[in-house]
């Protein structure tokens, strides 16, 4: 497909996105039993050209995840254990003198690969943390003053443990605003969790999962993505959800323009992911709470009395009227 000037999404082509997007789909599903909808989120994020926060506690398979999701697609995967002693270098990458050449030599970390696994990444410092954001906002990582672009597509797909709190350093709200998406994984069934039993019982299930889509298909599905229609009434909708979010009783920060931004995306990417090229408000409500949970500040009152942020999320969108049953 050529992705320098996408046309606007039709019937056909959106059966054909719909049609990759599940051959995808069904390929990590069989390595990642049960979880259908996790598996959709992480690619829905991925197509829409976002990162993604996988928030659980250990053993639930948010390693097998990336791993599933890079090999499916023929993406390249690095690797970044997050640790207290971790600088930005080891992730960005150093310059080391060539003797030989007399010169600086850039040597790139592992931020240059498709997919980036960013592993318990709330234990290293906001230090090396922030060497991420440039990476994750501008798809480019300067070290030295020299400027070096990542590939294409690119995504980070960061982990973190909501229980263990010692030697931890929580995101700050800057930089959780730099993920699309924050999922949990959750623990499977108790058929799903024989399934696993059955399918794992040999090492290395994963390194043998082959690809269904190459990293050029996934790009052109990103550009396809952008031209999903989206009528101004929704647009709307849209604006509603983000002025409701401000004006909600246990919220003290709300949707920024960004998060209102993403959700329209992500909407966009399930709407061509369903075979449709057009967005309705069940693209925007399926989609919401994984959007916007992450990037909510409770009131101080509202976390005491163990409000979440998934809740007032579906205050929302249950008190917010959908464009059709406006008079």
């Amino acid at each position: 497909m050529n992705t320098s000037a996408t046309p606007p999404l039709d019937d056909a082509r959106a059966q054909t996105f719909a049609a990759a997007f599940k051959a995808i789909g069904d390929n990590m599903d069989t390595v990642i039993q049960g979880k259908r909808d996790v598996v959709d989120l992480s690619l829905l994020c991925l197509l829409s050209s976002g990162h993604l926060l996988v928030e659980d506690v250990p053993g639930v398979g948010k390693t097998t995840l990336a791993k599933a999701l890079a090999a499916s697609v023929g993406a390249q995967l690095g690797r970044i254990q997050f640790t207290p002693d971790l600088l930005p270098a080891d992730v960005t990458g150093v310059s080391v003198w060539n003797r030989n050449q007399a010169t600086f030599e850039f040597r790139p970390g592992p931020i240059f690969t498709g997919l980036v696994l960013a592993d318990e990444i709330n234990r290293a410092s906001p230090k090396t943390q922030s060497a991420l954001l440039e990476a994750m906002a501008e798809t480019q990582v300067t070290v030295d003053g020299v400027t070096h672009i990542l590939p294409s597509p690119f995504m980070v797909m960061a982990t973190q443990n909501p229980i263990e709190q010692e030697g931890t350093y929580p995101l700050p709200e800057s930089q959780l605003d730099r993920f699309l998406m924050r999922i949990s994984v959750g623990y499977p069934s108790r058929a799903d969790e024989l399934d696993i039993l059955e399918t794992h019982q040999e090492d290395g299930i994963v390194g043998r999962l082959g690809a269904v889509a190459s990293v050029q298909d996934i790009t052109a599905m990103c550009s396809i993505v952008a031209t999903v229609r989206i009528a101004p009434e929704l647009r709307a909708y849209l604006i509603d959800i983000a002025e409701a979010s401000r004006r909600h009783p246990s919220v003290s920060l709300g949707m920024s323009p960004r998060a209102t931004l993403s959700l329209q995306r992500v909407a966009r990417a399930r709407a061509a992911a369903a075979g449709r090229s057009f967005v309705t408000d069940d693209d925007i409500k399926a989609t919401a709470s994984s959007v916007i949970s992450h990037r909510l500040l409770l009131t101080a009152d509202a976390a005491l009395k163990g409000v979440s942020t998934d809740q007032v999320v579906g205050d929302i969108l249950r008190a917010v009227p959908v464009p059709y049953d406006r008079v």
